[in-house]
This record gives C-alpha cells, sequence and structure tokens, in this order.
C-alpha cells in the first residue's frame, strides 16, 4: 500500500460497479495516462481499475469528514 500524505487532498470516487460504495483515489499520474485509477479498497490496499467504474464525488465538508474516517 503506498503512503498518502495527510497533507494531499484526498479525493473520493462513488463506484458505479459495486452498489454505489465510495473510495478514496491515491493520486498515479501513469495510471491516468492509461484511462485508470488507483483506488483502496476494504483491505486498506490500492490496486489499479478501468476509471470508467467510477465517478468524482465532491460532499459536503462534514459529510466528508465523516466519510474520510470511515475509508
Amino acid at each position: 500500500m503506498r503512503f498518502v500524505s495527510p497533507m494531499t487532498k484526498r479525493r473520493l470516487v462513488l463506484c458505479l460497479r459495486n452498489d454505489g460504495y465510495i473510495y478514496q483515489v491515491v493520486p498515479d499520474r501513469d495510471a491516468a495516462t492509461h484511462h485508470q485509477l488507483r483506488v483502496v479498497d476494504e483491505s486498506g490496499e490500492d490496486y489499479l481499475y478501468p476509471a470508467a467504474f467510477f465517478a468524482p464525488i465532491a460532499l459536503p465538508v462534514a459529510l466528508r469528514r465523516a466519510v474520510l474516517a470511515a475509508v
């Protein structure tokens, strides 16, 4: 698993293939050039997935904090 600095703005995405689960994205420029996202799954490990499987989401601050505390 890659270390994500607390200073890095954590991006959240909604999975379109898995009943709407919300995941954290780890920045990966190489993956992006191949239309993929590096996503941290339920195990805490990060894996590459097709970017088309996800939609970016913006949440109100309080909800975002709650979601980030849970992922």
